[in-house]
């Protein structure tokens, strides 16, 4: 395998059949990494993300494009035998499969775990479904948001006495995404040894339970659901956001010295640090009603480059809130080469989000900007199947390629 300090998957070909967020997001990962991702959609509309988010150029949207860097596009009708047949001689030359279709959809294709085994054994294949193949439910359909209701992450998110509160993006798809990643990583090594794959079955659902986290935990621990607290630490006071004389920020006390020295030397009163109720972090918990109002307070005297200035000086973890596109377009961001800039031959000039990885000091590139519809589809059913031209034609004058 052809391997680079950046692309440690190199020569790993994954066939991404999955749609929406949580699949196309694992063959993300895995593309970020240097594999090769063939992203299989629809011949008239592709992807269902296409068409949700800011359009850009024709087929592309902000929706899609956060999801699909650095994957190849090939337009295949699943529905017709010869699109399955196509996709099938693909899988034979591929180490990953990714499919996200409704319970049973897949085998029905016969593009489910047993057919394409038979004709790869190699083949590491994952299956990503609403509810667990182990529920009864496993047939039933599952979307982020129904999922973050069902598994209690609305009712732990938002403020005290507010009322069942999603998280700002897709959550659950996003962690399932990354898991199943995980498990495919994992496969592959093992397959280093086997020479065999492995069928991996994620669920929205049980991804849903695992973000619960700590606050699971402790649900299950009090029989009953714990206190909201939004901005702040459910366990650690004062964490959290704060209002300055001229905008928000963040203080995150973490320990009983720094406590002291928040108290001593960023807002000037010493005698809080001195009042036993709050000498320790387990006494200031269960007295936060009465220091917080207090520390707000003090915390208004000050503007956040004084305050950030001197919890700086002290050791104290702290940071503006910033509006989003703020965010995006400060030095900070800037300096760290999160955002990739290329020319989109039909919409001009864009960006899509760096990967996340850095190895050996430099970040993983972006090799692809996220593709157009059926980009590809010659280029790869030439390059892989050796199609010629004419039957290349012939497939598309059917609609089974575009």
């Amino acid at each position: 395998m052809n391997r680079s300090p950046l692309q440690p998957l190199a020569g790993v070909r994954v066939l991404d059949l999955s749609r929406v967020m949580a699949g196309p997001l694992c063959g993300m990962a895995l593309a970020d990494l240097g594999a090769d991702v063939i992203k299989v959609e629809h011949p008239e509309r592709g992807d269902d993300t296409r068409d949700w988010g800011t359009r850009i150029g024709r087929h592309n949207t902000s929706y899609f494009n956060s999801c699909n860097r650095n994957k190849r596009s090939i337009c295949v009708d699943l529905q017709d035998a010869d699109g399955q047949a196509l996709v099938r001689r693909l899988a034979q030359q591929s180490d990953v499969v990714i499919q996200n279709f409704k319970y049973g959809g897949a085998q029905k294709m016969g593009l489910g775990y047993e057919d394409l085994r038979a004709l790869n054994p190699k083949i590491v294949y994952c299956s990503i479904s609403g509810y667990s193949v182990l529920s009864q439910e496993k047939a039933r359909p599952g979307y982020d948001l129904v999922i973050q209701g069902e598994t209690g992450l609305m009712a732990m998110n938002g403020e005290e006495g507010q009322g069942p509160l999603k998280f700002g993006i897709a959550a659950v798809d996003m962690f399932t995404g990354m898991y199943a990643a995980q498990a495919i990583l994992a496969v592959l090594y093992e397959r280093t040894r086997t020479g065999e794959g492995r069928h991996i079955q994620m669920s929205l659902y049980d991804s849903g339970m695992m973000i619960t986290s700590y606050y699971g935990l402790t649900a299950w621990l009090q029989q009953g659901d714990p206190a909201k607290f939004g901005n702040s630490h459910p366990s650690i006071v004062p964490y959290g956001v704060f209002d300055a004389a001229d905008g928000p920020l963040v203080i995150a006390v973490g320990n009983n010295g720094q406590f002291r020295k928040f108290c001593e030397e960023v807002i000037d009163s010493p005698a809080l640090a001195a009042d036993p109720k709050f000498a320790t972090n387990t006494e200031r918990s269960k007295h936060r009603h009465a220091l917080l109002p207090v520390l707000l307070g003090k915390v208004r005297q000050f503007t956040r480059a004084e305050l950030i200035a001197r919890m700086n000086r002290c050791g104290i973890p702290c940071g503006e809130v910033l509006g989003l596109y703020e965010a995006l377009q400060s030095e900070r961001t800037a300096q760290t080469q999160v955002w990739h800039r290329y020319e989109d031959d039909e919409a001009g000039p864009q960006a899509v989000h760096a990967p996340p990885y850095v190895i050996d000091g430099a970040r993983s590139d972006v090799r692809r900007p996220p593709p157009h519809l059926g980009q590809h589809t010659a280029e790869v059913l030439r390059e892989l199947l050796d199609i010629g031209e004419g039957d290349l034609h012939a497939l598309s004058r059917r609609n089974v390629i575009k």
